[in-house]
């Protein structure tokens, strides 16, 4: 059923509108800061974040008027309405996290040129850029309620308005679902896509693996003869390491980047010993250790004030030419209680979900494994709430990119589920993509009967990791009683 309220016409090419009841709010996030951003309203909109003129890209120019502004917050956004209008909204929460210190402008640009599909299908779209780069999904998910205001505010209310969110985005999508979504929800439904479903606490513990086994074999990050550090921080704070001092630590340890036959023995058997245990394809190696090194020192040392949320505490790896000696000699570490609290409490799901959420995955995917759609698949179920949910996967094998004629086709499907209230299959789904199909010649390689196994079954559970959801709604608001818990935006 349609709970938004259709506000007023907009013209072909609609103007942004000036004034308005949001700008005369004086709402606050400083509750984010000490703990209650899940229950705080998003910030009201000041002036001189109104929405101005832009260029479309190129894809779209004679289709859709653009727009780009930056919100009170810091947060650049980028705007497009088609010429002719649908009267639905898409609002995207885009992946990463990126590392710099501020907001991107030409991040939410760039993710509307490479989903321009939603415009072109009649949508009006809207991405933010976040406020700040680094970690933090609560606020993300704020700044994405806070961009939906802000088109509000300025165009209309649209008929229905739709999530949607890609990688980290998914996360921070499902996020917003459960902060936003409740009674009287804004918003009418979502669509993740190759989305990290498996929150914070559980869904990167295949990235700390890495980091330790990578260690054991490589011992080159750090050297020997550099400063230590736990292997929890991923990087010491004041290390110069860049993205390509990294790539070529990783080359010298197993040749990944060079032909097969131009790696040493030992080479070789350190990259199949890293790929053995870790489940990791080797295509996607450095990007792994990317974040392992480089996101997790963001985590630790920037938001979490140089606490450890990460264990490998009675993890037993194998599949090495040696496991008892790897087990024997890997670095191990136990989480600091308040840090994976904080963690979790930020980006963990609980399952909390009142309105349709359809979700796309490859099978394939190298970066966010399918098995995070068991994760939310199982955080659901844990909550009673898995009937608000329809999951699809494809025979594709990338993470940053799916067929252009399924990304039209699921939000055509999420959109048909939330106009007549009859649930869509995955069966029904794959076979409505071939119209799309027929438009953008990108394929429809829907898997309809494909089932993940479990997270653990790809991730190795760590102790009491396996129920879900990872974090309860009942927990979630016992914690949000903790003076600053989470991470602050």
């Amino acid at each position: 059923m349609n709970r938004s309220r259709h506000v007023s016409r907009a013209p072909r090419s609609p103007r942004p509108r000036r004034g308005g009841r949001w700008r005369a709010l004086s709402l606050c996030l400083a509750a984010a800061v000490t703990g209650a951003l899940a229950q705080a309203p998003a910030t009201a909109l000041a002036e001189d974040s109104a929405p101005a003129p832009a260029g479309c890209p190129s894809g779209l120019a004679g289709k859709a008027t653009c727009y780009t502004g930056r919100d009170t917050n810091g947060a650049y956004y980028t705007i497009a309405i088609p010429e002719h209008w649908n009267k639905k909204l898409v609002v995207h929460a885009h992946g990463g996290p990126d590392l710099g210190d501020g907001s991107d402008p030409e991040r939410s640009t760039g993710d509307l040129e490479r989903w321009q599909v939603m415009v072109d299908q009649g949508y009006a779209w809207a991405g933010s850029s976040y406020r700040r780069g680094g970690y933090g999904t609560r606020m993300a998910a704020t700044d994405t309620e806070n961009l939906r205001r802000l088109f509000t505010e300025e165009f209309g209310r649209p008929q229905r308005t739709y999530l949607h969110g890609q990688s980290w985005g998914g996360n921070v999508a499902a996020k917003t679902v459960e902060m936003y979504g409740g009674a009287n929800s804004p918003y009418d439904g979502a669509l993740l896509t190759n989305g990290v479903l498996g929150g914070g606490s559980r869904g990167y513990d295949y990235r700390v693996d890495l980091r330790v086994v990578y260690q054991y074999y490589c011992d080159n990050l750090p050297r020997p003869g550099e400063p230590q550090y736990p292997l929890w921080q991923g990087l010491r704070p004041t290390s110069t390491l860049t993205a390509a001092g990294l790539r070529a630590r990783l080359e010298e340890c197993t040749g990944y980047a060079s032909p097969p036959a131009e790696r040493t023995a030992l080479q070789q058997r350190n990259l199949d010993d890293i790929l053995a245990v870790t489940g990791i394809p080797e295509r996607t190696l450095e990007s792994h250790l990317r974040f392992s090194v480089f996101t997790f020192r963001d985590i630790v040392h920037k938001r979490l004030g140089d606490r450890n949320p990460f264990t490998n505490t009675g993890v037993r790896y194998s599949g090495s030419h040696d496991d008892e000696a790897l087990n024997a000699g890997v670095e191990r570490f136990t989480a600091d209680p308040a840090a994976a609290r904080d963690l979790s409490y930020d980006s963990d799901l609980t399952g909390k979900v009142k309105i349709p959420v359809l979700t796309l995955h490859a099978i394939g995917d190298p970066t966010a494994f399918v098995e995070h759609e068991a994760a939310y698949r199982d955080a659901l179920a844990g909550a009673h709430r898995d009937r608000n949910l329809v999951q699809t996967f494809t025979d594709e094998h990338e993470h940053s990119g799916l067929s252009t004629s399924e990304y039209a086709n699921s939000i055509a499907a999420l959109d048909g589920w939330v106009r007549t209230g009859d649930k869509p299959t995955p069966r029904s789904i794959a076979a409505s993509c071939a119209r799309f199909d027929r438009v953008y010649g990108t394929g429809c390689l829907y898997e309809p009967e494909y089932r993940p196994s479990s997270y653990s079954s790809r991730v190795l559970p760590r102790p009491g990791g396996t129920s879900w959801p990872a974090m309860t709604a009942a927990q979630e608001k016992s914690w949000s009683r903790v003076d600053g818990v989470g991470i602050a935006p």
